[in-house]
């Protein structure tokens, strides 16, 4: 083989996608047997490629080998990837930016709906034989009430079209949203303080960056109606998980339903995941059958690419191209 590709980590049953995409190329997979630093560091040595999941690879991975031609994201968000370490040596990042937006959407609504009707808890009474409909009483109609959508990219976008056809108002915050934007999709655009006061659901979308870092904070929870339900679909170090079970604690918020937290298998003692009042998934929101063998074909296809001296897809340190010559897909 020509290449060889370190697989970081991945929660499908088999890598036969990827080297259906790869082998062809002359590419070996090295999946590695462990997610931890040490370890990635060590498969490291010598590879042309990384593609990782949600293991991170750190500056010391990305150093371990002087061959390193790329490193790809399953996914969208390259937060677990040292990326100005790659850019340093013109190691090119990529990512899948527009995939899972129907599943993730569909998640939040899930854990929005699952949340407003307290089916959790319903099921959970049901399960030790009470058969009481007053367990979850009140219950307040879903139509109606007013979403706030916290980060209006792709999947933003997408929960807001399909929030308005379920019979809810919508209002929405992005760091440059603007009315006319917000207008097209039949939305409202405003600021996060005015989002967080009126909305009786929200819904966060936003990437993780220093500055959105545990932006969820006390003070944000506590800006939020008294009885509202949080939803959180996109990373979980937006988001300060003790702030959070303080407020549902205080019953100054009625539920969350989240698919991610900051550390992920969680600390099993972490008194988030105590509340009555919570639903938690183990950030599944991405998945599909669909969006899998998508994610999956489509990350080996920009390993291919970089490999073979051609743009892939989608870059995420664009500045590395004017040092990293890649010839355009067709040009010879």
């Amino acid at each position: 083989m020509a290449y060889r590709v370190l697989i970081t980590d991945y929660v499908w049953p088999t890598l036969d996608r990827e080297r259906g995409v790869l082998e062809p190329h002359g590419v070996e997979l090295i999946p590695s047997p462990s997610g931890d630093e040490e370890t990635l560091a060590r498969f490291a040595k010598g590879v042309d490629g990384i593609m990782t999941c949600f293991a991170s690879v750190t500056p010391a991975v990305v150093r371990a080998s002087d061959r390193l031609k790329v490193v790809a994201r399953y996914g969208i968000g390259v937060d677990n990837i040292a990326v100005d370490v790659a850019s340093s040596r013109d190691v090119v990042v990529t990512n899948v930016p527009d995939y899972c937006v129907e599943e993730v959407a569909e998640h939040a609504l899930a854990l929005l709906f699952a949340c407003a009707r307290r089916l959790a808890r319903y099921d959970r009474a049901v399960r030790d034989k009470k058969w009481d409909s007053k367990v979850g009483m009140p219950l307040f109609r879903i139509h109606g009430k007013t979403l706030g959508i916290v980060g209006f990219g792709q999947i933003g976008k997408r929960v807001a079209s399909k929030a308005q056809a379920l019979g809810l108002n919508v209002l929405a915050f992005g760091p440059n949203l603007t009315p006319s934007q917000a207008h097209q999709f039949g939305c409202r655009a405003v600021d996060l303080t005015e989002l967080l006061n009126r909305s009786d659901f929200v819904s966060l979308h936003l990437p993780l960056t220093p500055e959105t870092a545990s932006m969820f904070d006390r003070e944000r929870f506590g800006e939020m109606k008294q009885g509202a339900i949080f939803i959180n679909t996109s990373r979980g170090g937006l988001v300060d998980s003790d702030a959070l079970a303080a407020a549902l604690t205080s019953g100054h918020l009625a539920a969350a339903g989240i698919d991610v937290l900051p550390q992920e298998p969680p600390d099993w003692d972490e008194p988030l995941l105590n509340q009555e009042n919570l639903i938690t998934t183990p950030h599944v929101a991405f998945y599909s059958e669909e969006s899998l063998a998508e994610l999956q074909t489509r990350t080996a296809q920009a390993v291919a690419c970089v490999l073979q001296s051609a743009m892939p897809e989608s870059v995420v340190n664009a500045e590395v191209l004017a040092r990293v010559k890649l010839r355009e897909p067709g040009n010879g």
